[in-house]
This record gives structure tokens, sequence and C-alpha cells, in this order.
């Protein structure tokens, strides 16, 4: 018993002076008081907390299974071969389940103080970013909220085209129609097996959660919104919105990555938003960025991949590199949430990205894959256009047409990355074809991903704005990198490409390992048909582009659902059971574009974040004028 460890005190317990008894009590109440002000009352007091609630309110999350790896990911998320430090290679057989447990310095520990120091002082405010962004909407509250009626006049033309994009010859409108139920046959057997949960296993008929996205649910929903809509598939549409109103709860407590959770939600609940002008997308929207904003508590202010969207705390951070796709595929959603709750920070932390990547040198100023958000260096020197970089490029570009072509810094960034690609990375094979090679330390690998099939369309969007001289060179180049993305599925069994292909001991454009040898419903290929269909109006783009239905039609429609193959170089096919959300909002809308009319979100007012979800042009100018 304590009290026999106490001076003055019985053994029976009963001896302790009036005066040591006040001390007693006195001393007692306050270590009471303490305890709980640290618990309560203190701000940000999460690690106290953690110490004291149960288990079931705090739990420790385990991730990177097999199948995430194998079957999803798309761009960086997508290509597992990157440094995470708790998801294994794409293709490993075995079974992984890593903890990731928060390994953080003291100079880290620092850092996140600081930066969570900014985060309570702008949550001390009396609205939050996303109910100011409501409330403001809905009573006028400040004038400068955004209207969605301003911005709409700002546009130069309709949004879906004078017939919704139709077009005038037959041949073409049937392969968009083809399209268009091809996209009602893969949402009516998500809704019917796979409603609210991530994505659907069209063979075993049931849904598939995964770890990416920590605990959020839906992800084919929020991905399909904008795809929906603009077929005109109203009465799926419809049920999608009424499952957002409803069911799309963003306060889970599950590790997710900043990227996925970025590009397919925030981008879908975003153009959700600007093609239909409902603020319950508007709101969820804002909502998800603000716990998005912790990723960025690292001492340069580098996001880390992984976040608890159920926690404000710093330390959820695992240890690891930041990988060059992921924080730099945050630019355009980060900058129209600022537009929508008009609160800098979030493009703030976006351009302090920017400032960092302009200072650090860049070995023949190529943007290596891997930076340790820590020291701001490169933390080993492989560069790729395809899974790990991509998208990266493709948003410096974009975000250049997004701000009206105002943002100068962003184009210097893309034409001087486009000249280091070129004398480093741009290859011929004998054959004659056009390829972009991956880079190791100077060594060449003559390989190039499906991943980066998406550069035909980003260089084309691209010629425009260079040096003028130029702007063939990148028409050409575009069409070249293009073709030979054509070569890769027009040279295997099934007529779709591979996962990556390979020039080098013989082979070109061709898989020459097992392990690269399936395709998983991807885009990109397609993405760049579409873009080098309204640049050019070649009609061989439309042409391959059918060629691609028909391989989907017969290789990857099953019962139930599309589903992903195991080898392209087979006939008899082995299924994969996984239809990607990016299926949905990537294939098919591409596929949908290039068969539709140009004014079907034309360029002149829209740009494509990397899941495919149009965002409009931001033209401050205009929005900022008094309209009647």
């Amino acid at each position: 018993m304590v009290f026999r460890k106490l001076p003055g005190v019985s053994a029976s317990g009963m001896g302790l002076r009036l005066s040591q008894k006040f001390v007693f009590l006195l001393f007692l109440s306050g270590l009471v008081t303490l305890c709980f002000g640290a618990l309560f009352f203190l701000p940000d007091s999460v690690r106290l907390k953690r110490i004291f609630l149960s288990k079931t309110e705090v739990q420790a999350v385990t991730v990177g299974s097999d199948n995430d790896v194998r079957e999803h990911p798309k761009r960086p998320g997508k290509e597992q071969e990157h440094l995470r430090g708790m998801t294994p290679a794409k293709g490993d057989s075995k079974q992984k389940s890593l903890s990731r447990k928060p390994s953080v310095s003291h100079e880290e520990a620092e850092a996140g103080g600081k930066a969570q120091e900014d985060m309570a002082l702008s949550r001390s405010k009396p609205e939050s970013a996303s109910e100011k962004a409501t409330s403001a909407d809905h009573h006028g509250a400040s004038s400068d909220a955004f209207s969605f009626k301003k911005f709409q006049k700002c546009l130069l033309k309709a949004t879906l085209g004078t017939d919704g994009g139709r077009p005038a010859d037959p041949q073409t409108n049937e392969r968009r129609e083809k399209v268009k139920e091809m996209m009602k046959f893969a949402w009516d057997n998500y809704k019917r097996y796979a409603w609210g949960k991530n994505e659907l296993r069209p063979l075993t008929k049931n849904g598939h959660i995964g770890n990416m996205f920590g605990g959020l649910r839906g992800a084919s929903i929020i991905d399909s919104l904008d795809t929906l809509y603009i077929m005109g598939l109203m009465d799926e549409y419809n049920d999608a919105k009424e499952w957002v109103q409803t069911s799309l709860d963003l306060n889970s407590n599950g590790e997710a990555s900043l990227f996925e959770v970025n590009i397919r939600y925030v981008g879908g609940l975003l153009s959700a938003y600007y093609l239909t002008g409902e603020e319950l997308f508007k709101s969820k929207a804002v909502e998800l960025g603000e716990k998005l904003l912790p990723a960025f508590s690292t001492p340069t202010g580098i996001p880390r991949g992984v976040i608890n969207l159920g926690s404000w705390s710093w330390g959820w951070a695992s240890a690891g590199s930041s990988i060059l796709a992921e924080f730099g595929t945050l630019h355009l959603e980060f900058v129209h949430l600022t537009e929508l709750s008009n609160n800098p920070i979030y493009k703030e932390k976006v351009m302090n990205i920017r400032k960092l990547l302009n200072k650090i040198e860049k070995p023949h100023g190529l943007y290596p894959n891997f930076l340790s958000p820590v020291s701001g260096n490169w933390v080993q020197h492989h560069v790729s256009i395809g899974g790990l970089g991509d998208s990266f490029y493709e948003y410096l570009i974009k975000s250049y047409l997004m701000s009206d072509k105002k943002d100068e810094d962003a184009k210097k960034m893309y034409y001087t990355a486009m000249e280091a690609i070129e004398a480093n990375l741009v290859q011929k094979s004998p054959g004659g074809l056009t390829y972009m090679a991956e880079w190791r330390g100077g060594i060449l690998d003559h390989k190039m991903g499906h991943l980066a099939c998406f550069s035909g369309g980003m260089i084309g969007i691209g010629a425009d704005d260079g040096a003028p001289e130029k702007r063939q060179h990148y028409l050409d180049l575009a069409a070249e990198i293009t073709h030979t993305c054509h070569e890769s599925y027009t040279r295997s069994t099934t007529k779709l490409g591979p996962e990556a292909f390979r020039f080098d001991s013989g082979a070109e454009a061709t898989a020459t390992r097992l392990s690269d040898r399936y395709y998983i419903l991807r885009p990109e290929v397609i993405e760049s048909y579409m873009y080098m269909w309204r640049l050019t109006h070649d009609p061989k783009y439309r042409d391959w582009g059918w060629e691609a239905v028909e391989a989907l039609e017969q290789h990857c429609r099953v019962e139930s659902g599309f589903s992903g193959i195991r080898d392209v170089y087979t006939m008899t096919v082995s299924h994969d059971n996984m239809q990607q959300s990016f299926f949905l909002s990537e294939t098919l809308k591409y596929l949908y574009l290039l068969f539709s009319d140009d004014d079907l979100l034309p360029f002149e007012d829209w740009v494509f974040n990397t899941e495919a979800h149009p965002l409009p042009i931001v033209r401050k100018s205009c929005i900022l004028k008094g309209w009647d």
C-alpha cells in the first residue's frame, strides 16, 4: 500500500496529522488537474490521448497486400517499384503485411511541431475552409467567395458542346454509343455486386476495398461521377450523387496514399462540382483537402506519401523517400482548392514544392524519382517518364495551361525538363521506333512502361507554347511516341499492350519478361490517341481507339464487368478479377471523348488531371470582374 511508504503514517493508515492530510490532498488534486489538463485542454495533445484512449479507438494499421500491389495502382502509386518502405514490388507473389509505425527523428519532430502549430492557428478560425466556402456561397457572406455563376460566364465555350459532342458521322457515333454501353455495363455490375466498396471483382462478384485509400470507400463512385455526367447517364449519376451525400465518410482512420486520394477523390469531387454546380461536391472536396494538409509537415515541406486521414498528428509519417510523381501531382487540385475555399494555404503548399525543386541541383537537368522529405536531397539517380516520374511532368505543362498561360514558372520548368529528356532519354530503335528509356545514374535501361505512353499526349498539348521553331518538332515527337505505344498493342496476341516493353536483345515494343506481360485496363495509350486526334484529326487515332475497344470487349469483358488479364501474348486469357476504378474514370472517358466532337469538354476551357477528371482553366481577371 502506498500509505506505508509515507513518513508519519501508521500501519493502519489512519495516523495522518491534519497538516499532512491537507498537503497530501493538495498534491493529489494538483496531479489530477495536471493529467486532465494535459489530456483535454492542451492543443494537439494526440500523443497523450493515445496513452489513455483504448486500443479500439487508435489502431495500428497494416497495409501492403499482394492484391493491392499487383492488381491496383496507376502512375507511381500504381507502379509499386518505389521505396516507400512498406510495399512489395509489382508482381511479387509473396503476401506481405508491413506495419507502418511512425519513425520520426528529432529534426522531423521540430518541423512537425512547427507545422502543427501553423495548422492549429488555421483551425482556430471561426470556420474551417470547407464551412467558409459553403456558407459564403449559400448566404453571400463574403464578396471573395467563389461564385459558380461567375465561373460559368468565364468559360469560352459550352462545356458539353452544342449536342453533347455527338459526332455527325454515323459510324463514329455508333462507336461512341458502344463505349457508353461499356460504361453502363461496368457501372451496373459495380452497383449490383460492389456498391460502396472501392472496386468490383467481376469474377467472384464482390467488392474490393484495398489499402491505398485508408478507410475511404466508394473510389469507383467518385471516379465515375464526371464520366456518367458527360455521357448523359443521369440515373446512374444521380445514384452516385446520393451515395456521396448519404454515405461518403471522410473521417476514416487509416493510412492512405496522398497521391491516390488527391487524384481520385479530390479530383473527382472538384470535377463533379465544376460540371454540375452541386455544392455538395465542393464542400466535400474542401473538407477532404483540409485532411491532406498534415502530409506537408516535414522539414522541407515536401509531403510524405502516406497520411492517416483520421488524425491531425504529425507523428503519422513513416520513414522513406517521397516520390517525384506523387508530390509533383498535387498542383492542379490544390490550386482549385484555394480557388473554392478562398484559403491560400493549398496553393502555398504546392508552390513551396516548386521552390525547393528549383533550388536543388538536377543531374544533367533531369529530375530523379526519389527525394528525401527530411533533407531535401535526391535519394538515388533513377529517372523515368513512366511510373514514379510521369505525372510530375504532366502537371507542369497543365499548370501552365490551367493558369490561362500565366504560370511562367511552370512553363519554364516544363520546357527545360523536356530539353533534358530529349538529350538523355529519347531513343530510336534499330527498327525506327522512338521511345523513352529510363536513366539509372547515367546508364540507360531500354525499357518503356505502359504508364509512359501518356507522354505522347503531353508532348502534343505542349507543342504550341514552346519555342515557335520547335512546334512541329514536338508534334512529330508526340506522334512518334504514340505510334510506338500503338505498336506495343499490335505486336501482342490480344492487341492489348503489356505493362512494360523493351528495346534490347533484338526485341522492339515487346515485353520480354513474364512479369511485364499483364494488362490491368490502363488508359495511357488511349489517352494519347485522344489528344493526338484533337490536335491533328488524323483518322488513324480513331481507328486505333476502336481496335482497343474490340480487344477490351473480346478479352476483358466477362459476365459481370471488365477484368484485367495476366498475359497479353496468349489467347487463353487468365483474368485478374479486378475492375479498376480508373477504367471508368479514364479508359472509357478517353474513348468516349475520342469518338466525340471537340466541343465536348473543349481544351480552350478544360484540362484533365492525371485521373482524367476535367478541371477548368482559371481566368482570375474574368472571375474578379463585376457582373450584373
